[in-house]
């Protein structure tokens, strides 16, 4: 049986929060592991990741083809994980989601590689929200490109370095009062560890070509909720003062340009008004975890892993009176 040593995977994306996951999930399985990136000498941490000249990294922009076609060159599967939530400068929703997206697929096409495309529940061509617009057009290019492509979904992702449970975590250490926008609004947090477990059995083969899967973990959660259970693992007891969306876009239109956990954009605001819910129809088709036999992890049972740093007694926490 030949060894996955001699199966080479592209990952554009690799360094970042769903990548760096991918690519020790990759190497856990022998994979040969090209590391596409815009900056390569920032990306030297996945190194350890793998066994000694497992892991390469090379530089790549999706917005220039030329470098896309380099990294992909003799790839056997390549995968693109790369996404922004903010704007800024050239890299736009469009540029980076939608025809970066068209020219992974179209690399990948010419060089006879497999593709996985990650994409978000939510992606629809008729959203208000530029994100989820930008991301179905990104769909629709890489199934014109490689009809086979597997695709994934994932809703809101949560872990260790993740910008959600960590945002709000900080935010209640800093603040008292913590505004609650789309209170109401249903979400369904997967644990960034169960995506690339998925990711990396479709690069086994184990996931259905041409199809798109849906990943949410095992409970359907309101946006109040998550933020109780990230505050209460957290130690903190803020305030949540319910926020209304035409409230939260006047807020969005100033934080947008505030740095770290405190910025908004009101693009962020529009997708919050929108569940983020594995469909019925992926679960009738067996395109979810569970349908790759994936027992997904859940929030509460991976969080305080890494949250406690947010405790007022770090790993300690106080006892209820």
């Amino acid at each position: 049986m030949a060894s996955n040593l001699e199966t080479l995977v592209t990952v554009f994306g690799g360094s970042g929060f769903l990548g760096r996951n991918v690519v020790r999930a990759l190497c856990r399985r022998d994979y040969r592991v090209r590391v596409a990136v815009r900056r390569p000498e920032l990306a030297g941490f996945l190194q350890p990741s793998g066994k000694v000249g497992q892991v390469h990294t090379i530089q790549a922009n999706l917005r220039y083809p030329a470098s896309v076609e380099a990294a992909v060159r003799d790839s056997h599967v390549v995968i693109n994980l790369v996404g922004i939530l903010t704007e800024g400068g050239g890299q736009t929703f469009d540029a980076v989601q939608a025809k970066g997206a068209e020219t992974v697929a179209k690399a990948a096409a010419a060089a006879g590689a497999h593709l996985i495309h990650v994409s978000a529940i939510g992606a629809d061509a008729e959203s208000p929200a530029r994100y989820a617009k930008a991301k179905a057009a990104g769909e629709a290019a890489v199934t014109a490109s490689v009809p086979s492509a597997t695709i994934f979904r994932p809703s809101v992702m949560f872990g260790p370095e993740d910008q959600f449970t960590n945002r709000f975590a900080a935010l209640a250490r800093m603040s008292p009062v913590l505004p609650l926008i789309g209170g109401d609004t249903k979400m369904q947090p997967v644990y960034v560890g169960d995506v690339a477990t998925a990711i990396a059995d479709a690069v086994d083969g184990k996931a259905r070509a041409g199809a798109t899967y849906e990943l949410g973990g095992p409970e359907v959660l309101t946006m109040r909720e998550i933020i109780e259970a990230i505050v209460e693992i957290a130690d903190r007891k803020p305030m949540l003062v319910p926020l209304s969306f035409g409230l939260a876009r006047l807020q969005a239109a100033v934080l947008q340009f505030a740095p770290g956990a405190l910025k908004l954009t009101p693009d962020q605001v529009t997708l919050l008004e929108r569940d983020n819910v594995v469909s019925d129809a992926a679960k009738a088709a067996g395109l979810t975890l569970e349908g790759l036999g994936i027992t997904a992890d859940s929030l509460e049972a991976i969080a305080p892993q890494y949250l406690w740093r947010f405790r007022p007694q770090g790993q300690f926490q106080r006892k209820s009176a």
